[in-house]
């Protein structure tokens, strides 16, 4: 990056990237991990559109932090409506609530609480983890640089959504709301493989590959097998972000990503 005049930027943004996510999973309620999921918005924006001379740098840094904002405004409902009820919003207490019926017979504009706060968690979780229909903000993601890109599309940012649905997980089967999110990622993890099959750009196919990778973890949530969507998210973060290096690293060495012209 040593003619790269944006590189002071790049190195306080990456950093505060990574430790947002570092407090965001070390958080034991939905507060401060909201409080750190949107430090982590304001990071990825400002990663995607740190070439800023470039129009397209600028627009695909707004596209992504008003979609995930969509899905941010429903986190916050739902955290609201659990705390109304429970009068806290920690994992533990909100676990202990469910092993003891408090959600029974509550209700929100005539929904059941459980349903109304899972899908509302779960609309959060679409936002960040980019599922159908909001996941059109990650392809055009890869205007950042690679690094920021690896980072972003591999471990930390897509991760989060799937982190909550998965701490969430009882909630969700409370709220009977699982066959929906196995939909979702199913809509998701197919359409993204397809439309990858189609791209030129070395860095577009690697983006709607994430997508379809993040499906198949909430397909995972939605069946039941949290486990493996763990699993999966562990070794996505690891072979993704080595996908993303490699791609960078082959950028820079011929200066070109559209893979017709390599």
């Amino acid at each position: 990056m040593d003619h790269d005049e944006k590189h002071g930027r790049f190195f306080i943004f990456l950093p505060l990237f990574t430790s947002a996510m570092l407090g965001l999973v070390l958080s034991d309620n939905l507060f401060s991990l909201f409080i750190f999921w949107e430090i982590m918005g304001f990071c990825s924006y400002s990663l995607i559109g740190i070439y800023n001379k470039k129009e397209k740098a600028g627009d695909a840094s707004l596209k992504a932090f008003m979609t995930t904002r969509v899905g941010d405004v429903f986190l916050l409902l739902g955290m609201v409506s659990i705390w109304m009820v429970i009068g806290s919003v920690s994992y533990v207490d909100i676990y202990a609530a469910i092993a003891q019926g408090q959600f029974a017979g509550q209700t929100v504009m005539g929904i059941g609480l459980a349903t109304f706060a899972s899908v509302c968690i779960f609309l959060g979780g679409m936002g960040k983890s980019a599922q159908f229909p909001l996941h059109v903000w990650l392809p055009d993601a890869m205007m950042g640089p690679t690094p920021g890109s690896a980072l972003i599309h591999a471990a930390t940012m897509v991760a989060a959504g799937v982190y909550l649905s998965l701490r969430m997980y009882p909630l969700m089967v409370l709220g009977d709301v699982t066959w929906f999110i196995a939909v979702v990622g199913s809509i998701t993890a197919f359409m993204a493989a397809t439309i990858a099959l189609v791209q030129t750009d070395i860095k577009a196919v690697l983006a709607f590959s994430t997508i379809s990778q993040l499906g198949y973890m909430m397909i995972g949530v939605g069946v039941g097998s949290y486990n493996a969507a763990f699993m999966h998210l562990i070794t996505h973060a690891i072979f993704k972000a080595c996908l993303f290096l490699s791609a960078g690293s082959v950028i820079h060495s011929i200066h070109e990503q559209e893979m017709p012209k390599m």
